[in-house]
């Protein structure tokens, strides 16, 4: 269990610094960029640059968003299961919303990565040569940390004693 929390703790990191340091990126690129307007220059690398960055600091934000369980959901099962007394229940809920997301981002990553696959076999370079598919690896990336997520939820779900 400590193992779990420790890497859970890791990616918790990995998603804080990513999300910081895209956001920095962000603003910086969009100020260079605007002060090069200003000047009649412009690098046309920068717009494509910031729309990727932002791209994968919305990963990084629905990794923390995940670890806070405060994610996209449906709440009418949980409306239901809130009136129960049942810690059996409870547990029951959190843990099979957990399995039922890791199982979708898992299968969203399958999909993530032969995209990226098709990309790399068909795709070309962007813009400061840089090949297309690495550009769509931030999908498969993306979201396989907020698969860990779910996952690690799930076995912390499961592996605590305190929900019963």
């Amino acid at each position: 269990m400590k193992v779990i929390l420790m890497f859970d703790d890791g990616l918790e990191k990995l998603s804080r610094q990513g999300i910081v340091i895209c956001l920095f990126m962000i603003l910086s690129l969009a100020v260079v960029s605007i002060v090069l307007r200003w000047l009649g220059a412009s690098m046309m690398w920068i717009d494509p640059l910031v729309r990727h960055l932002v791209f994968l600091s919305a990963f990084f934000g629905g990794s923390l968003a995940t670890k806070s369980n405060v994610h996209i959901k449906v709440d009418l099962l949980t409306k239901l299961v809130e009136r129960s007394s049942s810690k059996i229940v409870h547990w029951l809920h959190a843990n099979l919303i957990s399995l039922f997301c890791f199982i979708t981002t898992l299968a969203l990553v399958k999909a993530a990565w032969d995209f990226f696959i098709v990309e790399r076999e068909f795709g070309a370079p962007a813009f400061l040569d840089i090949h297309s598919s690495w550009l769509v690896a931030i999908i498969p990336f993306g979201m396989g940390l907020i698969c860990l997520r779910f996952f690690n939820q799930l076995l912390i779900g499961v592996f605590s004693g305190d929900k019963l």
